[in-house]
């Protein structure tokens, strides 16, 4: 090679070196631009009203130094007149992948500080309903986390787009398509409405903080303008309303590093997807522990109330208990737990709200977790205690009898495992829903248990009223009636003729229950998969 030709590559060589250093300078500068968000006011902002930016959020929900930013590019550049960029306003959504426990999730969230948090024009979308954050989870089959603090579109769309859209261009196609195929967690951690709301709603657990989240199909100004009236935003769409009242949002937190604890707590009972089973923890809480207070929580009086968060979590591996919807639907509590490690779904009845009776709101809550715990192949333990449907007016006004079939209806077609535990009442349709006959039908009970179609108080009054009414004491001929009929309904009658499959000491409750859990593994193993869909529920 001549002086001249070395002389022409060594400069090309440096030429080329100094437009690899300027691309990589550029993408750090772009980098930077995307990490400053909506600028430090905008930030302050933020802070100011006790509220987290989504970076920090993800720092603090995800483990420690594993989320790999995807599309930290995205968002609007300006140029100069020599079309050199001068600053670049991030995209207001920030996404990736990340490990929350050490498992994969896809991990998302608007970015409140750019433009509210509102969708921008691209090409593709980041985040929201058929976003790139659920194509993630669809296609590598993991769980979906969405961090949400925005109101969707905006009006401000139809001048730079030149026209109106149709609903349903960014359809919410792939969010349903994901409740079928991987866990689904929300945290509302602003205010939500339009599309972020409705992703919060399409999710297998939801969690909003109090005092700083907000959730509702359309804010205050809509509401004036289409109602007429005036309304604060947490009165519209507060944890009051929407977790409390309404049963929108799952669960509450006081903080926002309590709704992750929450999420996290969520997910470490999941699969991380249908084709998996749950993981099973080492548990050092002894299989065969028999608690003794068992044998004496149910008061001898039939009509007192008694804790039955207290009589579950003395069954179940020690601190594994976590409540979903605790504040709606009181008469029945929802749970995920442990026993002997192994993830279980908790369906008991509250006798300490209307005496345990299912109402139309405990109705819904039953089914919706009936249906997470059979979608996720996680077995479900009844602790029952119901008298029956809540009846009177209010309840019929509230569609009770309906929402109750509905939850017959689901308990019918169960795949899951069931173990069903009589505590103490059984009775009627409300009962129904605590079996599951497409399962070996396995019905446990304690000695303090009653079932029937109904209680004989009550229902002696309605099949003998022309004898009660025809006697010289008719109150007296009803009770002779009842002292008749009672020792029929002794749980040890319906064993004899093994019409309850077992009545145990309640002291023996978790060892049989970790026993028989641990042995519907085998089953779930064969199971694994998506659940088919059949019918229409009542």
């Amino acid at each position: 090679m001549t002086s001249a030709a070395a002389s022409r590559q060594a400069a090309g060589g440096q030429a080329g070196a100094d437009v690899r250093r300027d691309q990589l300078d550029e993408l750090a500068f772009r980098r930077a631009q995307s990490r400053q968000m909506g600028g430090q006011a905008a930030i302050e902002r933020q802070h100011q009203a006790n509220r987290l930016t989504v970076r920090e959020r993800i720092d603090a929900l995800a483990d420690p130094g594993s989320f790999r930013e995807i599309g930290t590019l995205a968002g609007a550049g300006s140029y100069d007149g020599n079309n050199r960029l001068v600053s670049v306003v991030p995209a207001p959504y920030v996404a990736g992948l990340a490990r929350i426990g050490g498992r994969p999730v896809a991990l998302g969230g608007e970015d409140f500080t750019v433009r509210g948090g509102t969708t921008f024009g691209s090409t593709r979308r980041k985040g929201g309903q058929g976003g790139f954050i659920e194509d993630l989870a669809h296609h590598y089959r993991i769980p979906l986390v969405n961090l949400i603090d925005g109101a969707g579109g905006s009006v401000t769309s139809l001048k730079r787009r030149g026209h109106s859209v149709f609903p349903g261009v960014h359809g919410f196609e792939r969010s349903v398509e994901l409740l079928g195929e991987v866990p689904v967690v929300s945290a509302v951690l602003g205010t939500a409405a339009g599309g972020p709301a409705g992703r919060a709603i399409l999710s297998h657990f939801s969690v909003m903080v109090r005092g700083t989240s907000q959730i509702f199909a359309a804010g205050p100004p809509v509401v004036k303008r289409s109602l007429g009236q005036t309304i604060d935003k947490n009165d519209l769409g507060g944890a009051r309303v929407a977790v409390d009242q309404a049963g929108t949002i799952h669960n509450a937190a006081d903080s926002e590093a309590q709704a992750f604890e929450q999420m996290r707590r969520f997910l470490s009972f999941m699969p991380d997807n249908v084709w998996e089973l749950p993981p099973v923890l080492p548990c050092d809480d002894p299989v065969d522990r028999c608690e003794e207070a068992l044998a004496g929580i149910v008061p001898e009086k039939r009509t007192q109330a008694y804790n039955m968060h207290r009589l579950v979590c003395m069954v179940c591996d020690t601190d594994s208990c976590f409540e979903i919807r605790p504040s709606y639907g009181r008469s029945v509590i929802t749970m995920l737990a442990r026993l002997g490690g192994r993830p279980v779904g908790i369906v008991a009845n509250n006798p300490m709200v209307y005496g345990g009776a299912m109402n139309a709101d405990s109705a819904r809550k039953q089914i919706h977790f009936m249906d997470l715990c059979d979608t996720f192949h996680i077995p479900l333990v009844f602790f029952v205690d119901v008298p029956g449907f809540m009846v009177g007016l209010k309840a019929e006004q509230e569609g009770t009898l309906r929402e109750g079939m509905r939850a017959v209806s689901m308990a019918a077609k169960l795949r899951v495992p069931t173990l069903t535990l009589v505590i103490r009442k059984c009775y009627g349709m409300a009962g129904m829903a605590t079996c599951n006959k497409n399962d070996i039908d396995l019905k446990l009970a304690w000695p303090s248990a009653e079932w029937g179609s109904l209680p004989v108080e009550g229902g002696v009054a309605a099949a003998f009223r022309k004898e009660i009414m025809a006697a010289a004491d008719p109150a007296a001929r009803e009770r002779e009636i009842e002292a008749e009929l009672k020792p029929y309904a002794s749980p040890f009658r319906t064993a004899e003729a093994f019409a309850v499959e077992e009545i145990i000491d309640p002291r023996e409750t978790r060892p049989v229950l970790c026993e028989f859990v641990a042995l519907a593994e085998r089953r779930l193993r064969i199971g694994v998969g998506q659940k088919a869909r059949y019918g229409v529920l009542p």
